[in-house]
């Protein structure tokens, strides 16, 4: 795995014990979910241990989870995660595509930004991390920080989570920088222009169009829904927003969700059984778009593009496609330049 970048080109940190900082700077820092670093079942482990021990993401009891965690999934699951992550790998770059396009992105909207503020990365779980990331901005002078997590779609196991890990970080610091959070943005023309368009590219591409559109986003156990956590409607927005522009109507683009985990009730329709009964109905040519996540990763390239696809073909299908995730496409950019300035309002010029 290639080592994190420590620093964009106008970032240059000043000595470590140094009283003051130089020059005042805007930091923008974009945060994913995690990965591991190399696709093997030591380094999965570690990256699922620090995963499935935030309270956010699994909240039963820890007397309950930690043996069951310790005990089962940490022993039984990293071999088979690796051997996943090894399909989609990045040989040329040895990272996993989420590294990859992540800080592709981060690189874009530094170049958009122009200088206007310093634009680094960090990942929620595994390297680098937020503390890190934070430390290198404020130690270059950052004394305002943008967070843009990098989930449309609200949760409280995603977003909340890295407002946690961003206020534990700053906790331990004497100076703090001022901190913003920017929301999330499952709803925001720009993000749904930039949908509509990296979808409409890869249908033009196609000789020959979809019978069907599953609309998949990640799934959440159905208690989160009860409780008051808002990512199910987000999600239902953002799909029926990008029915509207692209023209769809809800019986040609349903939508699903993916990535069950557990025994317990999760959201439903489930994306595979969806996925299943088109091709058992019939339906010979489908695709597949996942706007809860901005950057390809194991649940795009993995779970849909590889497994998804068998399961479609075994029923019957014929033809799958897979549209790609918003990565580093010149749409991505633009959303994030129009979040960051609008986020950072009075901060950027």
């Amino acid at each position: 795995m290639p080592d994190a970048p420590t620093q964009f080109t106008d970032i240059t940190p000043i000595p470590a014990g140094h009283p003051t900082v130089a020059q005042e700077r805007v930091g923008v820092l974009l945060v994913n979910l995690g990965t591991p670093d190399a696709a093997t079942p030591a380094a999965v482990r570690r990256y699922l241990q620090e995963f499935l021990s935030d309270k956010r993401i699994v909240d039963l009891p820890r007397a309950i989870w930690l043996p069951i965690l310790h005990g089962v999934i940490l022993n039984v699951r990293p071999a088979a995660t690796a051997r996943n992550y090894a399909k989609i790998w990045r040989q040329e770059s040895d990272e996993s595509p989420l590294r990859y396009f992540t800080r592709a992105q981060a690189e874009g909207l530094h170049s958009a930004l122009r200088q206007a503020a310093s634009v680094d990365w960090a990942m929620r779980y595994g390297t680098p991390s937020i503390g890190d990331r934070l430390a290198v901005l404020k130690d270059a002078g950052a004394t305002r920080i943008l967070i843009v997590p990098l989930y449309p779609q609200y949760s409280a196991t995603t977003t909340a989570s890295v407002t946690d890990a961003v206020f534990d970080a700053v906790k331990a610091m004497r100076w703090q920088p001022a901190i913003r959070i920017a929301p999330a943005f499952h709803d925001d023309p720009a993000y749904i222009d930039a949908l509509a368009t990296v979808t409409q590219r890869r249908l033009a591409a196609l000789d020959t169009q979809p019978e069907c559109i599953v609309i998949s986003f990640h799934g959440l156990p159905q208690r989160y829904l009860d409780a008051g956590d808002p990512y199910h409607c987000h999600c239902a927005k953002t799909a029926r927003l990008l029915r509207e522009k692209m023209g769809w109507t809800e019986e040609f683009a349903p939508l699903a969700f993916q990535s069950k985990f557990g025994r317990e009730k999760w959201l439903e329709p489930a994306a595979e059984e969806t996925i299943r009964q088109l091709g058992a109905k019939g339906v010979k040519n489908i695709a597949v778009v996942m706007p809860g996540f901005v950057a390809d990763c194991i649940e795009t390239l993995e779970e849909i593009d590889i497994a998804a696809r068998q399961t479609f073909l075994t029923a019957g299908g014929e033809k799958f496609t897979t549209i790609p995730c918003l990565n580093d496409a010149p749409e991505m950019i633009a959303l994030l330049e129009t979040i960051a300035r609008r986020e950072a309002a009075g901060w950027i010029d």
